[in-house]
């Protein structure tokens, strides 16, 4: 039997963090043709192993350099994710590119972000932006 693909959300605590995150879970739970496990984790509690299992993961912050304090940026910038699909959304356009530049330097193969705004309003774009993100890898690399 096969076992479900893990997928990681890491966000910080924020309001608008929690609730998209739950609208992806939502959105892979219930759109998906592939079963998922899916987990969300704060940023104080994520420790870099968590990432080992996970096939895909996803990162959101509400603020610029959200991260940065719990030194998830630092350890980041010390473990290759190569070709492992990562999602990345915020509600604010420079905690984006934040994130973009921390996960960069991991070699992780991002999508473009999702920035939403008071939760997302179209769930068939968050739909597709999930597909997508999932879908993403690097040619010839192995997960």
């Amino acid at each position: 039997m096969e076992e479900n693909k893990k997928i990681l959300i890491i966000i910080d605590e924020t309001p608008s963090a929690r609730i998209f995150a739950g609208e992806i879970v939502f959105c892979i739970k219930n759109s998906m043709s592939e079963t998922y496990d899916v987990s969300i984790i704060y940023a104080e509690n994520f420790m870099g192993n968590d990432l080992l299992p996970a096939y895909a993961f996803f990162i959101g912050c509400e603020k610029p350099e959200a991260f940065s304090l719990l030194y998830i940026d630092e350890l980041f910038a010390h473990i290759n994710l190569a070709g492992r699909p990562c999602g990345i959304f915020s509600s604010n356009n420079k905690a984006a590119k934040y994130l973009v530049n921390f996960v960069k330097i991991s070699e992780a193969a991002q999508g473009k972000p999702f920035i939403f705004k008071n939760g997302t309003k179209n769930k068939e774009e968050l739909l597709n932006w999930v597909n997508v993100i999932l879908k993403t890898r690097r040619k010839n690399e192995r997960i």
